[in-house]
Order: C-alpha cells, then sequence, then structure tokens
C-alpha cells in the first residue's frame, strides 16, 4: 500500500464525512487508487481484498459499501431483484448488463433518450431511473 493511495483512499473518504478507518481505506484504495471508475460486487471486492493481503470479512466489505453509498462515494446498481453491482462513477448514466459473463459495463449516454416517464403517484417523487441494457451475444 503506497501513500499515494493511501492519501487518495483518505482523501476520498473524508470529503464525503466518512472517518478513514484502516478497512474503509484498504477498500477506498481498491475502488479509486488507481483513478479509474469501476463496476464491481460486494463479493468481487471482497476478492481482490484479500488477493491484495488486506483482511476484511465479508459483512464488513456489505456495511462499508452501505457507507459508501449513503456518503454518495458509489451507486449501486440493481441488475435484478438478487444481484446488486456497485459503480464509483455516481453520475446518471445507463448500463450494459452482459448476461454470458455477468459483467456490467458503462453505456453511451448521449445515445440514450427518454422522451416521457410516468408521473409518480401522490406524494412521492422520482428519485433516479436506472437503464440497464440486458446483452446476449449471437
Amino acid at each position: 500500500m503506497s501513500d499515494q493511495m493511501e492519501t487518495l483512499g483518505t482523501t476520498w473518504l473524508s470529503g464525503a464525512g466518512l472517518r478513514p478507518t484502516r478497512q474503509r481505506v484498504a477498500l477506498a484504495e481498491l475502488l479509486v487508487g488507481d483513478g479509474k471508475n469501476r463496476h464491481f460486487t460486494a463479493e468481487s471486492l471482497h476478492d481482490a481484498a484479500k488477493t491484495s493481503g488486506d483482511s476484511v470479512s465479508l459483512a464488513t466489505v456489505y456495511n462499508t459499501l452501505r457507507a459508501f453509498c449513503d456518503a454518495g462515494l458509489i451507486r449501486e446498481v440493481m441488475v435484478d431483484g438478487t444481484k446488486s453491482y456497485f459503480d464509483t462513477r455516481i453520475d446518471d448514466h445507463p448500463h450494459f448488463f452482459w448476461e454470458d459473463s455477468g459483467d456490467l459495463t458503462d453505456a453511451p449516454k448521449e445515445d440514450l433518450e427518454i422522451a416521457s416517464l410516468p408521473n409518480a403517484p401522490r406524494g412521492t417523487e422520482i428519485s433516479k431511473v436506472d437503464v440497464v441494457i440486458r446483452l446476449r451475444r449471437t
């Protein structure tokens, strides 16, 4: 773990008002340490932490991801009712879900047009619209 990466992880967490604990910083470094956006599951992040030598339980990974989502650092993307992916790119954009590999990737935002949405039920407002386009190779 380099000092530069640790500083980036610590800064990322502190900027969102999260206390930079050892485990949070270790996970933050895996997510943003190289400056690239990524899509991942809790399980894939847990595996990456183990591979990098960080001792973090899967329960801690789930709890940390929830804290990162609540702080606005990452977004959760539901692919179906049973599978959650997380995205370090937090602006509104669509996704491709590759059914054969289970990968989630960004889709071109500029190519998406949503002409209208149904009215939200009385007493509610639309908070966000997730667009996941499922792909099957032919």
